[in-house]
């Protein structure tokens, strides 16, 4: 199976380089393709000989899309449908990474949301990652739409970092650790959810599937495991949301499962926790 990666120089993209051979992944950056141009992206695609288009072309700076609606909705969701129709029209299947901000509004729930459970952002991105996935299953019935959440991973994210590497790094600057309490998410281990999503698509995967590391916790437990893996004693204040004024509503519960990845024969990513100290062993901060 070939993969074209549009949004490859991203934390996600470049997860994929790990796992496919050269002569099977067809990288391209922001710089190759700019995915709100429909011309553009039906000429990149046209350019290259692939079975797969995986898009993770995003505008995900949270706070960002409140200030840029018009710009979140044309990349997460024109841009979207710009790739699934291009990839259509080239004999491939689309695979959209969507979010677990699509859900939200239950601020008492506190059971995981799962593939069937009805979408309810709070925010523009959120929304522009709804009207995604609506796009790109107008497209094609031949689409993968894979939401995740909460990303870390050892090669860094374009905002410059990933939660446990600012964390480890304030840390050990001696800096106040103030970590929110009240947000309950799924981190997931970018190496996990691509390999995943590889097993997904040589399964013949469709439809939408949560992909997330196993369980789930807040921001503040994730910080404290953080630094308990890595040997350093720190103290973190936990600290409610309105510790941290946001233009962007955040939901209080976002964690995800999945009713649908055993169907395809692919395993449960492996506890957060677990993925964290895989994590932290990548990055050398642990030893094997």
């Amino acid at each position: 199976m070939k993969y074209a990666i549009i949004g490859s120089a991203g934390q996600v993209g470049q997860e994929f380089a790990k796992f496919l051979r050269a002569d099977s992944f067809f990288p391209l950056s922001h710089e190759d393709v700019d995915v709100t141009d429909a011309v553009a992206v039906e000429r990149a695609l046209a350019a290259v000989d692939c079975d797969v288009v995986v898009n993770l072309a995003a505008f995900h700076n949270v706070n960002g899309c409140e200030e840029n609606a018009v710009k979140a909705f044309q990349v997460n969701a024109v841009g979207a449908y710009n790739v699934a129709r291009a990839a259509v029209r080239g004999g491939c299947k689309p695979v959209y990474l969507s979010s677990d901000y699509v859900f939200g509004p239950d601020h008492q729930r506190r059971t995981p949301y799962v593939e069937t459970d009805e979408v309810g952002p709070l925010n523009v991105y959120g929304a522009s990652k709804v009207a995604g996935e609506h796009l790109v299953r107008a497209a094609t019935q031949n689409h993968l739409i894979l939401r995740t959440s909460s990303l870390f991973g050892a090669v860094r994210s374009r905002k410059g970092w990933t939660f446990p590497e600012m964390m480890i790094e304030r840390a050990r600057a001696g800096q106040p650790l103030r970590v929110v309490k009240d947000q309950y998410m799924s981190p997931t281990y970018t190496f996990d959810l691509v390999r995943a999503v590889i097993a997904l698509l040589e399964a013949g995967a469709t439809g939408t599937i949560h992909v997330t590391s196993g369980d789930g916790c807040t921001w503040y437990e994730f910080a404290v495991a953080t630094l308990e893996l890595a040997g350093m004693n720190c103290p973190i204040e936990p600290v409610t949301s309105d510790a941290f004024p946001s233009k962007a509503r955040r939901p209080s519960y976002s964690r995800l499962d999945s009713e649908r990845l055993s169907g395809f024969g692919v395993a449960p990513l492996r506890h957060w926790r677990d993925a964290l100290q895989a994590y932290l062993q990548e990055k050398r901060e642990v030893a094997d």
